[in-house]
């Protein structure tokens, strides 16, 4: 991909680096396929399918003197292993019902940000039937619907399931990291841009663009600037003035006002496609649809950057590799979605069970919308990416966690740049990681 020279004020001619790009996003395209009314009981059985095939092959080497046996094979007092989904009974989970119950005045008026409760607890269900969980092993407050497991333990006279032991999937097999190359090459993350809205500075994100095309700082900080070989933008990149999509014809004054946003950030982002490869995803304050997968914004809305070779409208959740590093991301609704039905004590400890569990988004289709696959789970992690990221949190965390047979992942949660002003920037030598932080301070 050729990428004209920058020529900054000695002479000297920074040539900016390049990197190979393959993306791996077909599994999370929705081309073939078509709704003809089905439910989604056909994604959890093909979820169930695919993880239990995984979780047999586990139990030689897990607990190997152990039988197996389905839910309603189970006998009292008799140990053994049970796989199977799990689904978590929550007593203030919203219900599309209560809206329309006769005591809707005994109901809280303000919405709790999570759904947690001391009586919840967890069953567990296989095409044969289901079992109430109990143990202190198993705790209801980590885990949320959809999770597939092996546990050990034994039924008792009451008819429960006594959880002795779990086993999850683990990290899934990974690539080994490509040998050092010595040089530095960067990958900057922003997300949150929220274009168009009251809270977003357009000078932060003016900077921004600036400093990452190299029209900013002196010699040093242009080579460095020359040194960034893709851009990630993961979601939530406008934001339209709330109240005019009511279902109402729009007027031509209103039309404008809600192209305005996306026009703003065509120009914006054309500034980068002159210079920087650059991946768009979609969020879900952008015009795409609301199910995950999320498809990719048409090139339509962006006529000025399109143009250029360097655009690329992905999907949400995105996946790809440069030079032989593999990344996974979301724009964040697989873990807010976690963080309100279950508890951890960051965001990153979601990002890292959501690993271990090898599924992206465990709480779709039940509490977060998606696609009604009939046989298929693309949300399944088949490969351990090297880094991990996820989109629009409210600040900047990352961690290096390490795998049971020598795997090493990345985490990292982006924040809002509308709200923060930072993006994030990792290099791909040795996957470290930092925050760019931009702001302005007009003294009066």
């Amino acid at each position: 991909m050729a990428v004209a020279p920058r020529e900054v004020d000695s002479g000297n001619v920074l040539q900016r680096k390049q990197s190979m790009y393959i993306s791996l996003d077909e599994s999370f395209e929705i081309r073939k396929e078509m709704y003809r009314g089905q439910q989604y009981s056909q994604i959890y059985f093909a979820r169930l399918h695919l993880m239990r095939t995984l979780l047999y092959s586990l139990l030689p080497t897990w607990k190997p003197h152990l039988p197996s046996c389905t839910v309603l094979g189970l006998e009292e007092g008799k140990e053994c292993i049970i796989v199977g989904t799990l689904y978590k009974h929550m007593k203030l989970k919203p219900s599309i019902l209560d809206e329309y119950s006769k005591e809707r005045s005994s109901s809280p008026l303000v919405k709790p940000h999570n759904f947690m409760h001391s009586d919840d607890y967890l069953v567990l269900e296989d095409e044969s039937g289901r079992v109430k969980l109990r143990g202190s092993v198993l705790l209801p407050s980590v885990y949320v619907t959809g999770i597939v497991v092996a546990l050990h333990g034994k039924e008792t006279g009451a008819g429960d399931f006594m959880v002795e032991d779990i086993l999850e999937a683990g990290l899934p097999p990974q690539i080994k990291l490509p040998l050092n190359s010595g040089e530095d090459k960067y990958v900057v993350f922003v997300s949150g841009l929220s274009v168009g809205s009251s809270s977003a500075n357009p000078l932060h994100f003016q900077l921004f663009v600036d400093h990452i095309t190299g029209h900013l700082g002196d010699e040093k900080e242009q080579g460095i600037a020359a040194q960034i070989v893709q851009v990630v933008i993961a979601g939530n990149s406008v934001e339209f003035p709330r109240g005019l999509l009511n279902g109402q014809n729009l007027g031509s004054k209103d039309q404008s006002r809600l192209s305005e946003p996306i026009k703003e950030l065509d120009i914006l982002l054309t500034q980068v496609a002159a210079g920087i490869p650059f991946d768009i995803m979609p969020g879900t304050n952008d015009p795409a649809n609301f199910s995950l997968p999320q498809q990719p914004l048409h090139r339509c809305l962006f006529p000025g950057s399109a143009a250029y070779n360097t655009f690329r409208s992905c999907t949400n959740p995105h996946s790809f590799e440069l030079d032989n590093v593999r990344f996974l991301g979301t724009s964040g609704q697989n873990i807010d979605d976690l963080a309100k039905y279950s508890d951890g004590k960051s965001k990153l400890e979601f990002l890292e069970r959501t690993l271990r569990w090898r599924h992206i988004a465990p709480t779709a289709p039940n509490t977060l919308g998606c696609y009604p696959f009939t046989d298929r789970d693309p949300f399944f992690i088949e490969n351990c990416p090297h880094v991990y990221f996820v989109g629009n949190q409210e600040k900047y965390e990352t961690s290096l966690i390490e795998g049971s047979d020598g795997q090493v992942v990345r985490l990292i949660c982006i924040p809002k740049f509308a709200e923060t002003g930072i993006a994030v920037v990792l290099n791909l030598r040795n996957l470290e990681c930092h925050a760019l932080s931009f702001g302005t301070h007009f003294s009066s």
